[in-house]
């Protein structure tokens, strides 16, 4: 199967035609699997015998007309518990983890009829902005093997856009959903925070996470979010809020819509290239019939110090159930209670959430809450003010998704200051809970460029009906990695 000359919609016309079987349809994605990922090194975990069983049930039934996920192979990040099937957070600590439950939006793709095909890797617990922090492989970019995939969904980044899968699931807690899109060169979709359940998602900052989507194509990513969207008992933060259909506005006109430019996203850090990238994106949005302005979000500045430390806070509240208790790696060689949680998580994590902890640790403790909590969240007041201001003039944010294109593998991984300032353009939009989209804008130095598009809270149909009317405009669907571009 040719992933890249096809797309959700397509296959499920073939299936529900008799013209391909589900059947079929997953040796081939497996078969396609097999030949590619040893280079891309996105799957942690095939789920193989599970989603053959799914896919000859389908046939047997027949897959229905309104079901236009049945049948179509998805690939899921590690941080996203499965029943049955090993769920690591790409984390020693929870290396032979086998959940016995699935994830709400697991089983709303297979109420879908969507076929978990595997597991892909991410940063561990999703700390990180290159895949280079998993415990067990470093996933590579899809358009060159010796750069980055970006993080934390950068394995579910490199499946799509390797043309393994059509869609995987993510997780974005301040970027990683947008930022690996980008520098693959795919959609990848960040809902607003409450739109999607996140019972099952093993959490990172809990006030931030969001599941989302990457797929090749915007009509791709609706017809995903029709499905995984919606309220959950199950989650206290899911918003009680009526599901559209995401489809509805996609090939309509954008014109009369106002679309807001921030000098912010184009200024100091931000590699020129890009910053002329995105001014052709914001021309071709004129040329479609909206009109772009000029705007101000001062507050963008403190985006990132108020980011790590409110994530880092949850991080450290959230990893304390990870002990050598109650599930997870235990380590051997313990004389007392105390070697045991020391030892365990000393062994069990990785350098980069033993920094997170400690960090947000350090903000939580007597003495600083004021200083650096406190302060974080009356930030993060400020800076959803300013969209706030924004959004009552605009329909629509635009920006740049990532200050540069794709790093090289090994290049930030020393300097963790300088990886955390990647996500600077996508962190703002976790920290106001808002719906952003990364959609491709053309290439520097043959690497993908991502223009990210931000809406107001629960607009997502309008977001994606802007980002459609732009992949219209454009033959970026048609670039795949080792195609000329």
């Amino acid at each position: 199967m040719d992933y890249f000359n096809t797309d959700i919609q397509t296959l499920h016309e073939q299936l529900t035609s008799g013209q391909l079987t589900a059947t079929e349809l997953l040796e081939q994605t497996y078969a396609g699997i097999a030949a590619t990922d040893p280079a891309v090194d996105a799957f942690l975990t095939l789920n193989q015998p599970a989603a053959t069983a799914q896919a000859q049930a389908l046939d047997d039934a027949g897959i229905a007309v309104d079901q236009p996920l049945a049948g179509i192979p998805v690939a899921v990040k590690d941080n996203i518990v499965t029943d049955g099937l090993t769920t690591t957070a790409a984390s020693k600590i929870l290396a032979n983890f086998e959940p016995i439950y699935d994830a709400t939006v697991v089983t709303k793709l297979k109420q879908a009829g969507a076929i978990n095909v595997g597991k892909v890797n991410l940063d561990e617990f999703a700390m990180g902005s290159s895949t280079e922090n998993s415990a067990f492989k470093v996933t590579k970019n899809a358009w060159d093997h010796s750069r980055v995939p970006g993080g934390s969904s950068g394995g579910s980044a490199a499946a799509v856009a390797s043309g393994q899968v059509l869609m995987a699931l993510g997780t974005d807690t301040g970027g990683s959903i947008r930022q690996p899109a980008a520098f693959n060169g795919i959609v990848g979709l960040k809902p607003t925070y409450g739109r999607v359940s996140r019972w099952g998602v093993i959490a990172f900052a809990s006030s931030l996470d969001q599941v989302g989507t990457l797929t090749r194509s915007v009509r791709d990513a609706a017809l995903s979010l029709n499905v995984i969207a919606g309220h959950d008992d199950q989650d206290a933060t899911s918003a009680d809020v009526p599901v559209p259909d995401y489809t509805a506005k996609l090939g309509q006109s954008i014109a009369g819509l106002k679309v807001a430019l921030p000098a912010e996203y184009l200024g100091e850090g931000v590699d020129p290239a890009i910053v002329a990238k995105i001014q052709q994106a914001a021309d071709q949005l004129r040329d479609l019939g909206a009109t772009v302005e000029t705007v101000s979000l001062p507050h963008t500045k403190y985006a990132v110090p108020a980011y790590y430390i409110i994530a880092s806070s949850e991080a450290s509240s959230n990893l304390q159930r990870f002990d050598g208790i109650r599930y997870g790696f235990r380590a051997k060689d313990v004389r007392n209670l105390t070697d045991v949680y020391v030892k365990s998580r000393s062994e069990g994590f990785g350098p980069e959430v033993k920094r997170r902890i400690m960090l947000g640790t350090f903000s939580l403790s007597a003495g600083f809450y004021d200083a650096y909590f406190k302060k974080a969240a009356q930030v993060r007041t400020l800076i959803t003010r300013d969209f706030e201001q924004v959004f009552a003039d605009y329909d629509l944010v635009m920006g740049p998704t990532t200050p540069t294109t794709a790093f090289k593998i090994g290049d930030k991984v020393t300097d963790p200051l300088t990886m955390y300032m990647n996500d600077i353009l996508t962190i703002p939009v976790n920290l106001a809970g808002l719906p952003a989209a990364s959609i491709p804008a053309g290439f520097v130095d043959g690497l993908p460029v991502g223009l990210q598009l931000i809406g107001k809270h629960f607009d997502e149909a309008t977001l994606l009906q802007v980002a459609d009317a732009f992949e219209g405009a454009n033959d970026y669907l048609d670039q795949i990695p080792g195609g000329a571009h």
